[in-house]
């Protein structure tokens, strides 16, 4: 993996009493090194890895927000630490509008992957570690918490440049539940959502099935292409890509790689040429996973109706050729229980 990062500015947000925040301001960027296009490659991994993203596109009633000092950068009448700046403080604004008293570093980089250049926003927190030195002294530095990365957003400047109508150039992490993140950092950003990654994740699974439903493939075959399908489409995921049609095509059938895209447009399933995913929603192409009355069971997708039955009538749950450590589990169980029943008797 090759980061190449062109603008780097880290300034840091500070939380004070009542809930005030104040911005500290870097009077320079960031020098860029080694260990710096590390840093921009973890956070890049970090954020390709957070599974619940939202896609946007900016508003044209809140282009003061930062689609207009974009535009003012990229034709050179703003400096790339004067964009910075005004971002820290249009997001402090925001923190204490939506009365979200968060502090951490601001980091505003500016990184080109592969093909596409990237404008990374997060608001990165830190977090102490400990070590023990060579004579035996306890020894502290303070890190930052890449790994509980919530506050952020990139925007993909090439597609912003090249295809703004399909209004999904700007990603957001949504964040944990019970948080308005989303709604935050869409006002921050000066955007509105667009694309909706679960929406059009349902569609793939649902037309995946269908196509599979009126298909001659055998159950061996067809587990194989669900399998093929969550793989590939994980795969983009992880890297920050989106799904291609036209790859997804060739997945489910190698042999005839525009099976797919015919069925879907012969069935009118608006199928887009390319999307955004969100791979949870496509779990269930490889594994069910339930719960309800005290009672959790998650399975190999392959395995129902086949290992795993559901008698409807009988309303049964019903699993043939329990695995080995699955039976042992549950002899120890039951052993466990029937001995303390003897004791207590």
């Amino acid at each position: 993996m090759s980061v190449d990062v062109l603008h780097l500015a880290i300034n840091f947000i500070q939380s004070q009493e009542n809930d005030q925040l104040k911005a500290h301001f870097r009077q320079e960027l960031v020098p860029v090194s080694a260990e710096v296009a590390h840093l921009i490659e973890q956070l890049h991994l970090a954020y390709n890895g957070k599974p619940a993203k939202g896609y946007a596109s900016f508003h044209e009633e809140q282009q003061s927000r930062l689609a207009e000092p974009l535009e003012r950068w990229q034709q050179q009448e703003l400096s790339y630490l004067q964009l910075a700046e005004h971002a820290t403080q249009e997001l402090v604004l925001q923190l204490v509008q939506h009365q979200i008293p968060e502090s951490g570093y601001f980091v505003f980089c500016h990184y080109r992957y592969l093909a596409s250049e990237y404008l990374l926003v997060t608001l990165l927190g830190s977090k102490d570690h400990f070590s023990v030195t060579a004579d035996l002294q306890l020894s502290t530095d303070r890190h930052l918490d890449i790994a509980r990365m919530q506050l952020a957003a990139r925007l993909d400047l090439t597609e912003y440049k090249s295809n703004p109508e399909q209004q999904k150039y700007i990603s957001f992490i949504r964040g944990r539940a019970g948080r308005k993140v989303a709604d935050f950092f869409l006002d921050f950003l000066g955007c509105e959502e667009g694309i909706v990654a679960k929406d059009q994740s349902k569609m793939v699974l649902a037309s995946v099935e269908e196509y599979l439903a009126a298909s001659d493939y055998d159950a061996s075959e067809k587990t194989d292409v669900r399998k093929q399908v969550y793989q590939y489409c994980e795969e983009q995921a992880k890297a920050g890509l989106d799904v291609h049609l036209e790859e997804l095509s060739s997945t489910i059938d190698s042999n005839d790689a525009r099976a797919f895209s015919h069925y879907c447009a012969e069935q009118n399933i608006a199928v887009p040429e390319q999307f955004p995913v969100d791979v949870k929603e496509l779990k269930t192409l490889v594994k069910f996973a339930g719960a309800g009355g005290g009672v959790s069971i998650s399975f190999e997708q392959k395995h129902l109706g086949e290992r795993v039955k559901y008698d409807m009538d009988r309303d049964l749950l019903i699993i043939q050729g329990v695995p080995p450590n699955l039976k042992d589990q549950l002899q120890r169980f039951l052993k466990g229980f029937s001995s303390f029943d003897h004791k207590g008797g």
